[in-house]
């Protein structure tokens, strides 16, 4: 298994990615694994926050395995499950916290960037990489998160963001040594579990309602389709 799952007593669900040797870079599977864990949360009225991390410091994710060899209807349905991924995280009804560590790149990125809210590791490096392939992807989440001047410095470059510059762009709201960067996330992720249950709630969805934070995902994942079905796409192997 390249995702394990932890379930908290207070409500809390630790979703950690485990390929380390790719450093987390998603395959397929991988893929799948996480859609299918963020769909059966979604439906889960016991969860009171969800924590997305890695078990290995040097990486949360860095971005799509360009080396899976697929062929083009599998590079297809990758990419179909990449929206599908964005489209969750944005889904799930809980405030969701994004362990920052190492390589956040490309895919890792917009993960991160589809939390509510993010720890940063003082090994951080974040990067929006996917102008360099051509990949129609970031503004939909990036911009209401740093607004529009940045993002496009940030997304147009592809260049890397560490923890300080992090911070002050408000992107992340906590910073710590990269092996406690987990235990940061879990302790902002026990303040939000001991709020109101359903008013916590309510208020993730008026959060969606406001920023229509929905349609723009929508908007850029029939883009990211597209680019994969009718252009260059990602590489396939």
């Amino acid at each position: 298994m390249t995702l394990l799952r932890e379930r908290r007593d207070d409500g809390i669900e630790i979703l950690r990615i485990d390929r380390p040797d790719k450093r987390n870079a998603l395959d397929d599977a991988t893929l799948r694994l996480i859609n299918a864990a963020l769909a059966d949360l979604s439906r889960d009225a016991g969860l009171r926050a969800l924590v997305l991390s890695t078990t290995s410091t040097t990486a949360f994710c860095a971005g799509a395995d360009v080396t899976e060899a697929l062929d083009e209807s599998g590079g297809v349905a990758r990419m179909e499950a990449f929206a599908e991924l964005y489209r969750l995280v944005e889904h799930v009804p809980v405030p969701t916290i994004a362990v920052c560590v190492g390589n956040c790149v490309g895919a890792g990125a917009e993960i991160v960037a589809g939390c509510d809210l993010r720890v940063a590791g003082d090994n951080l490096k974040l990067a929006w990489a996917g102008a360099r392939l051509g990949v129609p992807v970031g503004p939909a989440r990036l911009t209401q998160l740093v607004g529009l001047s940045r993002a496009k410095d940030l997304i147009y470059t592809g260049r890397s963001v560490g923890a300080e510059e992090a911070v002050s762009l408000g992107l992340v709201q906590r910073t710590a040594p990269a092996d406690q960067a987990e235990a940061a996330a879990l302790d902002l992720a026990g303040l939000v579990a001991r709020q109101s249950a359903q008013g916590i709630r309510t208020l993730k969805q008026m959060f969606r309602d406001l920023e229509s934070t929905a349609n723009r995902i929508s908007y850029e994942n029939e883009r990211l389709l597209d680019f994969q079905r009718n252009g260059t796409g990602l590489p396939q192997g």
